[in-house]
């Protein structure tokens, strides 16, 4: 279905045309001044030029033609031309009662699909989530709920980091410990272990005992480069321990993202793709995009209309080692053959931009894939309220488990203040906490413009007043209370008929819908939809101060508030799930 403000630009557009003027001049917009009408139009004043005339009489003449019009209650004109445009008590019903019988409420699908893939997560095999993956995580969650949403075929991929330097870290920092496994005897052929020989607790220790190890002593950090090699050249015992880390990591990481409901189509890492490479390699040769360096094999992708120097990629080290670069350009590959998209997405901090244009660059040389097809979204960091990125009171990183348990807490010590879920079961009370925790970090992080920073205020964040996720679940679990008590006394919802400015108000916040989801994808924006439905929320707070609903009297006008209750229910729970926020029952 169609907004509107999409109806009223074509009925202006056409008014534009009788006058040989172009179509898009009638372009409709929210007003700017919606104390003197909800819609504005500013077409008259960019066809002034075309018209040879003043923009006040150009919109005069198009405020004459749309006299009389069904869509149109009255047009007035302020300003130098600007036309105010108020739709008809018609326009209203016929919006309204469109919206509640459309499943999507209003929301319309992409006339041109494409099959994408979201790479998001990017955790590292062996460390366990802290913060710094909260964001890509849930920005990368939301675009794969809009994708889809709008018509896309998604496959989200985790892309484990489970290549690089810190596995040849594990395995020294193993061998160190445990020196007679058999996974450091070359002269054994199997049978291989079927358990671990580590826990997830021991990989969180190893791995850090190792880096700093290797930082400190360079013949240590020899080792690690030397198990890093061959690891990627083959090596058996070293792969089966690999697997081994892999397993292990991901029953943890599992649990990390269930918690914060975030669920991928694929778990592949980067030691998936390394078969491939040589192959890679040898084509990228043969297509005369390489070139030797200082004993590195490397693709030049700087332009001569660079603004800032651009370095080569390297896709073999000197020591023989594949880097993130090369495992990227795999990557790629690797999903041509197996999925063959149209477009992929990777939603990593802002930080490694210059690592992707590389990568996106050097696929496009190499014929991979367009550049245009690779999109990098960009974020940026959560800090502390010293501005510098978040950390625990003791100065580390603070891991993502702990930071859903403050949240939880947060969220139970609010709801006990506001005598929230009082008449429930402590079990009960405990999974509202849970949704109310989440939805607290998730929209605080979602509000903002993605590329920003923010302060991370977990007592603000869990605050059921202001702009906040608690404050969205408590605005949707208030109008379940009502439609749960109409039913309880029998009463139905009717036909729309918006008459107060409160109930018009809220239809025109509820057409928004559309807009707001096709912005927040096109632009790979989240915090266009959150802004949609914090307005949506207070439109409805509105609506219900001025509007009664089951007090009132008139059957019909109670019967029409109640559907319009009911729709905004729907379009607030559809949005909410968009970004990942559950909804509870009751509060």
């Amino acid at each position: 279905m169609r907004a509107l403000a999409q109806k009223l630009s074509t009925r202006l557009g056409a008014a534009f045309a009788a006058q040989g003027l172009p179509e898009y001049l009638g372009q409709v917009q929210g007003s700017d001044r919606p104390d003197l009408a909800p819609f504005q139009c500013n077409g008259a004043l960019a066809a002034a030029k075309l018209a040879k005339k003043s923009p006040r009489d150009i919109a005069t003449q198009i405020a004459a033609d749309l006299d009389g019009d069904p869509l149109i209650a009255s047009t007035s004109i302020a300003g130098p031309g600007f036309l105010n445009l108020t739709p008809s008590d018609a326009a209203y019903d016929d919006q309204a009662n469109a919206l509640m019988a459309d499943p999507r409420t209003g929301a319309t699908q992409t006339s041109a699909p494409e099959k994408l893939v979201i790479d998001f997560g990017g955790p590292n095999v062996a460390k366990p989530m802290h913060v710094g993956h909260l964001r890509s995580s849930v920005i990368g969650d939301a675009l794969q709920k809009l994708g889809r949403f709008v018509g896309h075929e998604v496959i989200s991929d985790i892309h484990l980091g489970d290549w690089g330097l810190q596995m040849g870290h594990l395995i020294t920092q193993l061998q160190e410990e445990q020196p007679d496994l058999c996974y450091f005897d070359e002269g054994f052929t199997g049978p291989w272990p079927a358990e671990p020989p580590v826990s997830i607790d021991d990989l969180s220790r190893m791995y850090p005992a190792a880096a700093a190890a290797a930082k400190a002593d360079e013949a240590r950090m020899k080792c690690a480069r030397r198990a890093t090699a061959e690891l990627q050249a083959g090596r058996e015992g070293y792969l089966v321990l690999l697997r081994h880390f892999i397993a292990v990591s991901r029953t943890a990481l599992e649990s990390d993202f269930d918690a914060l409901g975030v669920h991928f189509d694929l778990w592949k890492g980067e030691s998936d793709v390394h078969p491939l490479i040589p192959a890679m390699i040898e084509g990228f040769k043969a297509r005369g995009v390489t070139e030797e360096s200082q004993g590195a094999l490397i693709i030049r992708v700087a332009r001569e209309d660079d603004k800032k120097e651009q370095p080569p990629l390297i896709l073999v080290s000197s020591q023989g080692s594949a880097l993130y670069g090369t495992t990227d350009l795999a990557t790629i590959v690797d999903r041509n053959q197996g999925i063959n998209q149209d477009r992929i997405l990777y939603v990593v901090d802002q930080r490694q931009s210059q690592h992707f244009e590389q990568v996106f660059r050097a696929a496009g040389k190499a014929g991979l894939m367009a550049e245009d097809r690779l999109e990098h979204i960009g974020f940026g960091t959560v800090n502390g309220k010293d501005g510098k990125p978040f950390k625990t009171r003791e100065g580390g990183v603070m891991r993502l488990s702990d930071l859903m348990s403050m949240a939880r807490s947060a969220a139970r010590t609010r709801m006990d203040e506001a005598g929230i879920g009082q008449d429930m079961d402590e079990a009960a009370r405990s999974d509202v906490a849970r949704m109310v925790g989440l939805a607290a970090i998730k929209f605080a992080d979602l509000r903002n413009q993605r590329l920003t920073n923010y302060v991370f205020d977990i007592d603000r964040f869990t605050a059921f007043e202001g702009k906040t996720g608690p404050y969205l679940l408590y605005a949707a679990v208030r109008i379940k209370s009502i439609v749960r008590k109409a039913a309880d006394q029998g009463l139905t919802g009717g036909k729309i008929l918006p008459q107060s400015a409160e109930e018009k108000a809220l239809v025109l916040a509820l057409d928004g819908f559309d807009g707001a989801v096709h912005g927040a994808w096109d632009k790979r924006a989240p915090h266009i939809l959150c802004e949609h439905v914090f307005e949506l929320a207070q439109a409805f707070s509105r609506f219900y101060a001025a509007c009664p609903i089951l007090p009132e009297k008139d059957d019909a006008i109670r019967a029409s508030r109640l559907s319009l209750g009911a729709l905004t229910l729907r379009q607030l729970e559809t949005a909410l799930g968009l970004l990942g926020l559950q909804t509870p029952e009751r509060m």
